[in-house]
Parts: structure tokens; C-alpha cells; sequence
């Protein structure tokens, strides 16, 4: 299969949409792991164990680094979606919406098919 190339921008552009969300994950799994006492009362308003925080926080930075490391990004952005399906789960079980999340998946896809030919080819959006 042959791939055609992607442009600098868009592969700017991609790196710019994969680096944004990976920072809010990073930064969110920071919070599970430092465990300030306003986790406390997030984990309690989603009816969550906050036992279960840093196991959360370990996941989510696993996650992150398998999607930063372009070979394995595709996997890395599979198991994110997996992680984000579950957190909008949580969030509408409390009559949250989850807008933000569904943005953070869009745009960590976005990124992947911005800068990987192998996914353009895979999903033509255009033809």
C-alpha cells in the first residue's frame, strides 16, 4: 500500500492537536497521583472510590505515553478513547456533561490522522 505524504504543516498542525490533550491527561493523572485534597471531593461527587485515584492516575499516564511515541500512537489513542469512554460514562451517571471530553477525543484523533499517513489512508476522508 502506498501512503502519500503528509504536508509540514499538517504534520505541525497534528503534533499541535496530539501535544494539547496529552498535556490536560498529563496534568489530570498528575492530580490522581499528588492527591490534593480537592480530589477528595471530585471522586465523592462522581460516586467514585478515591482509592481508586491512583491507580486511575497510573493508567492515564501509561496511556499518554503509549500515544506520545508515534509507533505505538495509534494504540495510545485507542486506549485514551477507551479511558475517555469510561470517564463520560462516569460523568453522565452524575448528570455531568462530558463536553469536554468528548472535545479531548476528538481532537486526540485528530492529531494522529493530521500527522500518520497510515491512518489518512486508512480513513479517506477525502478522495
Amino acid at each position: 500500500m502506498e501512503f502519500s505524504p503528509v504536508s509540514k504543516s499538517a504534520r505541525i498542525t497534528g503534533w499541535i492537536m496530539t501535544i494539547l490533550p496529552s498535556l490536560l491527561f498529563v496534568f489530570s493523572a498528575g492530580m490522581k497521583l499528588a492527591h490534593p485534597p480537592q480530589l477528595d471531593e471530585g471522586f465523592t461527587h462522581l460516586q467514585l472510590p478515591v482509592s481508586w485515584a491512583f491507580g486511575l492516575g497510573v493508567l492515564e499516564l501509561s496511556c499518554v505515553v503509549i500515544y506520545l511515541i508515534p509507533r505505538t500512537a495509534v494504540i495510545g489513542a485507542i486506549l485514551l478513547t477507551g479511558y475517555l469512554g469510561g470517564a463520560i460514562l462516569t460523568h453522565l451517571r452524575v448528570g455531568d456533561m462530558p463536553v469536554v471530553h468528548v472535545i479531548l477525543g476528538v481532537v486526540l484523533w485528530g492529531g494522529i490522522y493530521l500527522r500518520d499517513p497510515r491512518l489518512r489512508a486508512l480513513i479517506p476522508l477525502v478522495r
